[in-house]
């Protein structure tokens, strides 16, 4: 009787030990299913922009070409557009976070010293920019499988499945850019977000020759926060 009476108890708790190993691995594994479910049905969530960056763009408009070097500097609230048309002159678009932008041309380029400054509502992008635009589902561009968001009806933005940098982005207007380098942390040198001194002489301000270097500027819708506002800009 006493060997029966001390081998229940093991045996007792050999099955209550069973039984809750079963219960655990049965309940991981159907909450685990469950948050791939929940994460499945998720859309997925553009990525920020990095705080800083210089990326090359290939712009194409109809049919028309730019090459746009493209600096963006949040810490520093400021972003530079160094453009340049197809066998023609550069045009620099230099924008601060206050909402001051230069347009400006320089004489070596061949197309004389030329400014034009305008005060926007807005200032630059922010890094989260992106948030609130609508997943739009996955399609092939460039070469690259990209996930592709619209915000705003003004861009649909195309960003590479696997690497999450940018690959294209397209606007309401047709403009398209190609994204050909994408350079996180990379900066451009304090001197170079000069604007040149003639930008603040009264007789630099014409505006035939910028709206020329500029292509006729048209109203296009700019992101801020959130809102869309409308400013002008070359060629959009």
């Amino acid at each position: 009787m006493a060997v029966m009476t001390t081998a229940a108890p093991k045996w007792g708790c050999f099955l209550v030990v069973v039984l809750f190993v079963v219960f655990n691995l049965t309940f991981m594994t159907d909450f685990t299913a469950s948050l791939t479910s929940i994460e499945e049905d998720e859309d997925p969530k553009p990525r920020a922009w990095p705080v800083q960056f210089h990326s090359v763009l290939v712009m194409n408009y109809s049919g028309e070409l730019q090459i746009i070097d493209l600096w963006y500097d949040w810490p520093n609230g400021r972003n530079f557009n160094i453009i340049r048309h197809q066998l023609g002159s550069r045009l620099f678009d230099l924008e601060w976070n206050n909402g001051t932008s230069f347009f400006y041309t320089l004489d070596g380029d061949g197309d004389g010293e030329y400014c034009r400054n305008a005060q926007l509502e807005v200032g630059i992008l922010r890094p989260n920019w992106l948030d609130g635009a609508a997943y739009q589902g996955q399609r092939r561009v460039d070469g690259f499988l990209c996930n592709v968001w619209q915000k705003a009806d003004f861009i649909w933005y195309y960003e590479d499945v696997l690497t999450k940098r940018p690959v294209h982005w397209r606007f309401y207007t047709g403009r398209e850019a190609h994204v050909m380098t994408f350079e996180v942390g990379a900066v451009l040198e304090d001197s170079k977000w000069q604007a040149p001194s003639y930008c603040f002489e009264s007789n630099k301000d014409d505006h035939t020759k910028i709206n020329h270097a500029l292509g006729r500027p048209k109203p296009v819708k700019t992101i801020k926060s959130g809102r869309v506002y409308i400013r002008h800009s070359h060629r959009s």
